[in-house]
């Protein structure tokens, strides 16, 4: 069905998926169009937000555009509420009605320090040696130890959840040690299966009922980044018992902590994709990535990054993957990403890996820009979470890398008062990284996605554009101190951010 709403006079609009956070606010002028019912990268909500208290929401995904100046919605459920008066009454309105946050607490450890994945160093070959080497030298450089995910490559085939032992000899020695370190050690998994694989055949000569089937009974083959595989439905008993007993073993067996929970995104889960014929399954795609994300939120320890409905739950959630570039897919969408990521119902967040996730972008071994590795590193430091990948020791001149551990200092020093956040946010729903629209409704600040509030009074301004070494921050009503004591009145001030600066700010009065 096709819906239309008209825009308010200086009505202005976020919502929809994180990914395109940089796109926001929208406005009866802005070029706009995506169909979430086929594209739901990222943290993907069924619900708009207006700065004069209105929400759209459906319990759907929707197609949506902005047409001839009016906001043009193609789907099932969708309408339009009163929500109050200003950016904050429409979320917090929404979020009470839709999707209410239950209280429940995530593991203090992913906010108190930074975490650590393989991949960009590593890519589809971790081995025991190179991870433990990586762990070492974490702490030998001045970090401090946190979760350390081993990404893909560490297991054999796709379905196969075990340790590689050409790998990995001695994964439980491995974990033993890591844990004796201080680390927490959590392992990349996916809900595709090779069709090649042991267990994969053992299911099918047995005749049991696990993997989603075509409508003509066979197991259905999709594509998807690596491949062809044969993919989970775990909202079904079969399947999840099949994933279940692996992932269980791992933590029994070796001590493993958790799992990094990759793929299973409402594209994967089209008919269009499916290889030898349509699914036969009743769920629509969007319902078997919500049972995807059900099915990991019941581990302690957890990552994810595709979720549709995601809104209200203790799941840890991370950004795509980002370019190490100024511009583009690069740093310049971390921040108003993020924003979007509280006001759609997902506080719990961390950016990507900090200067770059996306493997591709490093295969031809351009120079690294230190400049960009630090402020990577500084726009981290105070959001929730904070994670490497590429190794800044490897990669930088002494003096960058000082900055960079300054960072990690910085978000260390803070995490007493991040986890407080996330506990509160836990149990009242509010974002932890807040539009500066939301905590100052009506002042003006609609079209600000360079700085950020951290909670009721610390104020963030990263530095995300190439050469700055002064920027302005616009400062709310009230006192503002940095951390030198300096001191700045309500309005816009230029304040000095060189590179080894990240300009930030307590309210005092």
């Amino acid at each position: 069905m096709n819906y239309t709403f008209d825009f308010l006079e200086n009505e202005l609009w976020w919502g929809g998926s994180s990914d395109y956070g940089d796109k926001m606010p929208l406005g009866s002028n802005s070029e706009y169009c995506h169909d979430f019912r086929v594209d739901a990268s990222n943290q993907t909500m069924p619900l708009f937000l207006s700065n004069k208290g209105r929400y759209i929401w459906s319990e759907n995904p929707f197609k949506v555009e902005i047409k001839d100046g009016k906001f043009c919605f193609d789907g099932e459920g969708i309408d339009i509420y009163n929500g109050g008066k200003n950016l904050k009454d429409a979320y917090t309105t929404a979020m009470k009605k839709h999707f209410p946050f239950s209280g429940k607490q995530l593991p203090e450890v992913f906010f108190k320090t930074a975490q650590y994945n393989t991949w960009i160093e590593f890519t589809y070959n971790p081995t025991q040696e190179k991870t433990m080497k990586y762990a070492e030298e974490i702490i030998e450089n001045g970090f401090e130890p946190g979760i350390l995910i081993i990404d893909e490559g560490w297991h054999g085939r796709y379905g196969e959840w075990d340790f590689n032992r050409e790998k990995f000899p001695d994964p439980k020695g491995m974990i033993d040690k890591l844990h004796e370190m201080g680390f927490k050690v959590m392992l990349w998994v996916v809900p595709y299966v090779c069709a090649d694989g042991e267990s994969f055949i053992r299911k099918i000569l047995a005749g049991e009922d696990v993997f989603m089937r075509t409508e003509s009974g066979e197991v259905a083959i999709i594509k998807w980044w690596n491949g062809f595989s044969a993919i989970l439905n775990v909202s079904h008993k079969n399947d999840r018992e099949f994933l279940d007993k692996q992932l269980h073993y791992l933590m029994d067996e070796y001590g493993v902590d958790g799992f990094k929970f990759d793929g299973g995104d409402i594209a994967s889960y089209q008919p269009e994709n499916v290889i030898n014929g349509k699914l036969a399954c009743k769920m629509t795609a969007a319902e078997l990535n919500i049972a995807w994300n059900e099915f990991g939120e019941r581990y302690e320890f957890h990552e994810y990054k595709d979720t549709f409905k995601g809104g209200g739950k203790a799941v840890i959630q991370r950004l795509r993957d980002k370019y190490p570039t100024w511009d583009g897919i690069g740093i310049n969408q971390l921040l108003p990403n993020t924003i979007l990521q509280g006001l759609i119902g997902h506080p719990f967040v961390c950016p990507d890996m900090i200067y770059g996730g996306d493997w591709g972008a490093f295969i031809n071994g351009d120079p690294i820009d230190e400049e960009l590795f630090i402020r990577s590193a500084q726009c981290s430091a105070l959001l929730p979470m904070m994670q490497y990948s590429l190794l800044p020791w490897r990669v930088l001149s002494k003096e960058a890398l000082d900055i960079v551990i300054e960072a990690g200092k910085l978000h260390k020093k803070m995490a007493d008062e991040i986890v407080a956040l996330v506990k509160e946010s836990a149990v009242t729903g509010e974002p932890i990284v807040r539009h500066m629209e939301y905590q100052y409704p009506g002042s003006g600040y609609e079209m600000i996605n360079d700085q950020f509030m951290l909670g009721n009074d610390i104020l963030v301004a990263p530095v995300v554009t190439q050469g700055t070494v002064e920027r302005d921050v616009v400062f709310p009503e009230g006192k503002w101190a940095d951390e030198n004591g300096n001191t700045y009145e309500a309005g816009v001030h230029k304040v000095p951010s060189p590179l080894n600066v990240l300009p930030w700010f307590r309210k005092v009065k």
